[in-house]
């Protein structure tokens, strides 16, 4: 399976721009999606999922023709959207056997069978009388990933799927996610750096409704070998660092600010050489780092 997205660009009223010809190309994977709040991916994911239009532009599925042919696309679709409320009266299991017939599952014995595995795929088994009221967090997550799967879909998205989760849910969410990309692909949109790294083979960053880079996170973070460099100064200094250098991080720890900047070479000063990650990556592309002080 292959989706090609193509000079897509959509503006809202009062004239916020939030996709500028975004161009990508996905195949089967883990794909990630990661931009900070505002970025424009929550729009891209929506035009994708056949909810919203575009303004210009062009999503192709396979042969698919996504723009134009939603309901089919729907049929092939997997969607955990970012505010996914449920019914907090009704069990899981009474939820997933709706979804079902609404995606043209009939036969009773079959929702049946569909439902029971979706429950055990996504460790809900033994809650699947409970009411979705009373499911955790990380539990109604999971939920979501199920409904997502209804179908055997060819192309599932996640969006920002796991904020708000506690470490122990993340990763119970992370082993799951790891699981459905084989045959499939799947795109995770996210504002956490952590989640791409752990998860995706392939990845995109995106501000302010552009795509500034796209590519292998492995390749991506060796880029900046013997690029990213640290220090820790006084938080009256930054303001003389960020004239000096290209400072593309900084975090306070212990009463003091330390700095990452990147470098073609050892800029001297006390810096020491610093191993990159695919958070240096991201800092390095995003325009204003301002936003992303860690303090």
């Amino acid at each position: 399976m292959k989706l090609k997205i193509e000079s897509l660009s959509k503006t809202y009223s009062g004239k916020v721009q939030a996709l500028k010809n975004v161009s990508l190309s996905l195949s089967n994977g883990m794909f990630g999606l990661l931009g900070p709040n505002g970025a424009g991916k929550s729009t891209l994911m929506r035009t994708i999922a056949t909810l919203q239009e575009a303004d210009h532009g062009e999503i192709y599925l396979d042969e698919i023709n996504v723009l134009k042919n939603k309901k089919e696309v729907r049929q092939l679709l997997g969607y955990l959207p970012q505010e996914f409320g449920v019914y907090p009266k009704i069990s899981a299991e009474r939820m997933l056997d709706h979804i079902a017939q609404l995606k043209g599952v009939q036969q009773q014995g079959e929702r049946k069978d569909i439902v029971q595995g979706l429950l055990q795929k996504v460790n809900l088994y033994k809650e699947r009388k409970k009411n979705l009221g009373t499911y955790s967090g990380g539990m109604k997550q999971r939920f979501g990933i199920a409904q997502a799967l209804v179908g055997n879909p060819k192309l599932i998205i996640v969006d920002e799927p796991t904020a708000g989760l506690d470490p122990a849910e993340r990763n119970r969410f992370y082993n799951l996610l790891s699981q459905l990309g084989e045959n499939t692909i799947v795109i995770l949109s996210t504002h956490i750096v952590e989640d791409v790294s752990t998860l995706c083979s392939n990845f995109a960053i995106i501000s302010s409704g552009e795509v500034l880079y796209a590519g292998d996170p492995e390749n991506a973070v060796n880029s900046l070998d013997g690029k990213i460099f640290s220090k820790a100064i006084n938080q009256s200094e930054i303001v003389f660092y960020q004239q000096e250098y290209k400072v593309i991080s900084t975090q306070l720890k212990s009463g003091k600010l330390h700095i990452r900047v990147i470098h073609e070479s050892d800029p001297g000063n006390d810096f020491t050489a610093s191993t990159p990650s695919l958070e240096d990556v991201y800092f390095t592309h995003v325009s204003n780092t301002s936003d992303f002080i860690n303090m």
